[in-house]
């Protein structure tokens, strides 16, 4: 039997470079860069006082005042990402279709603000103003939930916590519901919000971000392939698609913006923070989704890299990009979105995977900014500075988490 075709109808961004996803994609084109110094809370302990926040989101443009007050702000940030993507896709969920209509989440972090602030509350003696809430809104997964109540889909629902890989992932989790005939749709959407002080602490801690040099140019911060990049920076927003069967989609006039062609997963085995220096398995990830697309390397047009700004990750998937492409690695374009709003965490999979639709679509590769000094270990084109005009027909996007998970997605642009 032929496999069920997968493609994607409905896009929603909220990012430090905008709160809409037009605002966002031409700013990232633009080359410009969506990095603050933190405002919402006393940074002057930390070493890293800057992040990729959004400080223009007014939720209440979205849901009523009392919904604000209840949600955490990674789930305010899922909620108005899937609400655009599914205006943008015109999906309503119809009587009788309930049941074929699935919802998965994702997200790194989960709800830091709703823990630390309940957290405080009781270290404070006043136990009794924690939220009745508190619970519900700590397990991140009821933010689908949400979700599904606002859409009314009533298909399987998933929620992954799968750190940076999770979007990516929550994206390939639909693709494959969809081609074992389970629904005919998904809502997919991803987000965090994870600058708060004891995130940002335990980063600091973990000497994982850029050096507080950059905290005076914070535009300057993320770095990738650069080799003065010291470490990554954290941001907050979401990303959503809505996923369709190719069928249902044409049977209802959706907007058609690319195909998911094929999947890729897998893990490193080898350290709680660290890639495996060799990238073995991220290369092996990437031969999945090409394999699955029916594809070979060559055919490939666009790498869409996970590209951190941190020390290893950078050398080792220029290294396992190598792998899987041999010679033909120093042809294909390569940038990370990532030097321009930061580390989105669970929710850059999805917002990655939204940018790398619009290069399908728009002919418009983003730069990656900041490359002044290349790292004469990451010696590939990683389109530096400046945006280029080239027509994509085929897309990669990588993306790689703590933990050594990994996920890659191969996406076409679609002609008929």
């Amino acid at each position: 039997m032929r496999k069920r075709r997968v493609v994607i109808t409905g896009l929603g961004a909220v990012t430090p470079l905008g709160t809409s996803l037009d605002e966002s994609w031409e700013r990232l084109c633009r080359g410009e860069s969506g990095i603050r110094p933190i405002t919402h809370f006393d940074p002057s302990p930390l070493k890293c006082r800057i992040a990729g926040t959004v400080p223009d989101f007014d939720p209440l443009d979205f849901m009523d005042r009392k919904s604000t007050r209840r949600v955490d702000r990674m789930g305010q940030f899922l909620l108005a990402a899937a609400l655009m993507a599914l205006q943008d896709a015109r999906f309503e969920v119809k009587r009788g279709q309930e049941y074929r209509v699935g919802t998965v989440g994702a997200s790194a972090l989960g709800a830091c603000e709703t823990f630390e602030k309940n957290h405080a509350l009781v270290l404070s003696q006043r136990p009794q103003k924690v939220s009745p809430f508190f619970i519900v809104n700590m397990a991140a997964n009821t933010m689908v939930g949400e979700l599904a109540i606002l859409s009314g889909a009533k298909g399987p629902q998933y929620f992954l916590q799968e750190a940076c890989a999770a979007g990516t992932k929550a994206l390939g989790t639909a693709a494959k519901l969809i081609e074992w005939d389970m629904v005919d749709a998904c809502i997919v959407s991803a987000a965090d919000a994870g600058i708060t002080p004891a995130i940002m602490a335990g980063l600091d801690r973990l000497n994982a971000l850029a050096d507080p040099r950059w905290n005076q140019e914070p535009e300057r911060a993320s770095r990738p392939f650069d080799r003065e990049r010291s470490g990554f920076v954290p941001s907050e927003g979401g990303g959503a698609l809505i996923v369709e069967e190719y069928g249902h989609a044409l049977r209802r006039g959706a907007p058609i913006y690319a195909e998911i062609l094929g999947f890729g997963a897998t893990c490193d085995a080898y350290h709680v923070t660290a890639p495996d220096p060799e990238g073995g398995s991220p290369a092996r990830c990437m031969m999945m989704a090409i394999k699955e697309a029916g594809l070979s390397p060559e055919e490939i047009e666009y790498i869409n890299a996970h590209g951190t700004s941190t020390p290893a990750n950078d050398v080792m998937e220029t290294k396992a990009i190598k792998g899987v492409f041999g010679e033909y690695a120093y042809q294909v374009p390569i940038s990370s979105n990532k030097s321009e709003m930061g580390h989105l965490w669970g929710g850059a999979g999805a917002v990655e995977t939204i940018f790398t639709i619009q290069t399908l679509v728009t002919g418009i590769i983003p730069p990656t900014i900041n490359l002044e000094n290349p790292d004469p270990q990451c010696d590939l084109d990683y389109v530096p500075n400046r945006a280029r005009r080239k027509e994509v027909r085929t897309a990669l996007k990588n993306s790689f988490g703590f933990g050594g998970i990994n996920g890659c997605l191969v996406l076409k642009k679609l002609n008929e």
